[in-house]
C-alpha cells in the first residue's frame, strides 16, 4: 500500500515585539487583536500548518489578517515555565482574545487573566483539570477543543501489542507536570491488564531523562514504548523516534508527526483540524458572544498511520486487519 498524503506548507507572518503599527493605526474598532500560544517551537513545521489552518478558518469567516485582525503568536515549546512567561507577554498586550494550545498553555493563561476570553485546543480533561465548569456550560472566560478521551490510549496500546506481539514490557514517557497524565495511566492500567502487558511508568521533564528511560527500556527484552500525549514529548519527538529506533524498541505514539518522522505508529487526533475549528469560536466571540455559554467541543476527527519502513526495519509485520484500517501508510 502508499499513499502518502501531500501536505501544504503555508508560511505565515511570525509574531513582533508589539501590534504593527499599520494595524493600529486602522480606523478604531475595525481590526481585532488575537494573542496564540503555542505549543510548539517557531519553527516546527506542525506549528506553521496549524496556525495556518487558523488562518484558513478565519478567512472563511470573513476575517482578513492585517486588514480587520492582527495575530500575534508566542511560543513555550512545550516548557511549563516558558508558557508562564509567554502568557503574561500576551496578556500584557491586551487583545481581544487568546487561542491556547495545549493544557500548560491554558494553565498559564488562566492564572494571568479572568477576563480576557480564551479559546483553547486540545486540552485533556478541561472539566477534571478545573479550567471549565461543564462541557456543556463552561462558565469563566475559557472554552474550546479539547484532545483525548483517555480510553482511547488503551486502544493505542491495544495496537501496538497487535503489530508487535513480543512486546511484554511497555515503557510510558509522561510529563509529571501536566496534570492529565493521571486519568492516562489510570486508562493504560485497564487496559494493559487485559492482555498482560507490564507497565512501567517513566516520568521525564528533561531531555536527558527521555534517554536515561528509552535506555533502561531496551536493556530487557520484550521492551516497548509509548508517549503519553504532551507538548513536551511532542517538541522532543525526532530524539524519541531516533532513540526508539536505535535500541529496536516497537514504540506507539498518539500525533500523526511522530508516525512521519519514523515512528512505528500512531492514532490520535487531528490537531491541525481543532485550529481550524477554533476559527468559528473565535469569531463568535469577537461579534458578542461569551466563552463561558459557548459548549466544549469534542474532537472528531482522527488519524491512524502506519510506517512500514519502521516496521520492516523492527522485523515486524503489520497484520492485513490493521493496514485496511490506517488512513495513512508510510512505504
Amino acid at each position: 500500500m502508499s499513499g502518502i498524503r501531500r501536505r501544504e506548507v503555508i508560511s505565515l507572518i511570525g509574531g513582533a515585539a508589539a501590534w504593527p503599527v499599520s494595524v493600529r493605526a486602522q480606523q478604531s474598532g475595525r481590526v481585532r487583536r488575537i494573542g496564540v500560544l503555542s505549543a510548539l517551537t517557531r519553527d516546527d513545521p506542525d506549528d506553521h500548518h496549524r496556525r495556518a489552518a487558523f488562518q484558513q478558518g478565519l478567512q472563511q469567516s470573513g476575517w482578513t489578517e492585517g486588514r480587520s485582525v492582527s495575530v500575534e503568536t508566542r511560543w513555550y515549546a512545550g516548557e511549563p515555565t516558558r508558557a508562564r512567561a509567554m502568557a503574561k507577554e500576551l496578556v500584557d498586550l491586551k487583545p481581544d482574545l487568546i487561542v491556547s494550545g495545549a493544557t500548560p498553555g491554558l494553565a498559564a493563561l488562566t492564572q494571568e487573566t479572568r477576563t480576557i476570553p480564551i479559546v483553547f485546543v486540545a486540552v485533556s480533561d478541561p472539566v477534571g483539570q478545573g479550567f471549565v465548569t461543564s462541557l456543556a456550560r463552561p462558565g469563566g472566560n475559557a472554552t474550546g477543543f479539547s484532545y483525548f478521551e483517555f480510553p482511547v490510549v488503551g486502544k493505542v496500546l491495544e495496537t501496538l501489542k497487535q503489530i508487535a506481539p513480543g512486546v511484554s514490557r511497555v515503557a510510558l514517557l509522561y510529563n509529571p507536570d501536566t496534570l492529565s497524565y493521571i486519568q492516562f495511566l489510570r486508562s493504560l492500567d485497564t487496559a494493559a491488564s487485559s492482555f498482560t502487558a507490564q507497565l512501567i511508568k517513566a516520568p521525564i521533564r528533561t531531555a536527558g531523562e527521555i534517554e536515561d528511560a528509552i535506555v533502561a527500556t531496551a536493556h530487557e527484552p520484550g521492551g516497548g514504548l509509548m508517549c503519553l500525549p504532551d507538548p513536551f514529548t511532542n517538541v522532543h519527538r525526532d530524539r524519541i523516534v531516533e532513540l526508539a529506533a536505535l535500541h529496536r524498541l516497537p514504540a506507539a505514539y498518539t500525533l500523526r508527526f511522530f508516525a512521519t518522522a519514523g515512528g512505528l505508529m500512531s492514532y490520535g487526533v487531528d490537531v491541525t483540524d481543532l485550529y481550524r475549528r477554533s476559527a468559528a469560536y473565535v469569531d463568535r466571540i469577537l461579534k458578542g458572544a461569551r466563552p463561558g455559554d459557548l459548549p466544549v467541543q469534542q474532537p472528531t476527527k482522527f488519524e491512524f498511520v502506519l510506517n512500514l519502513r519502521s516496521a520492516k526495519a523492527l522485523g515486524l509485520t503489520v497484520p492485513d486487519a490493521l493496514l485496511a484500517r490506517a488512513d495513512e501508510v508510510i512505504e
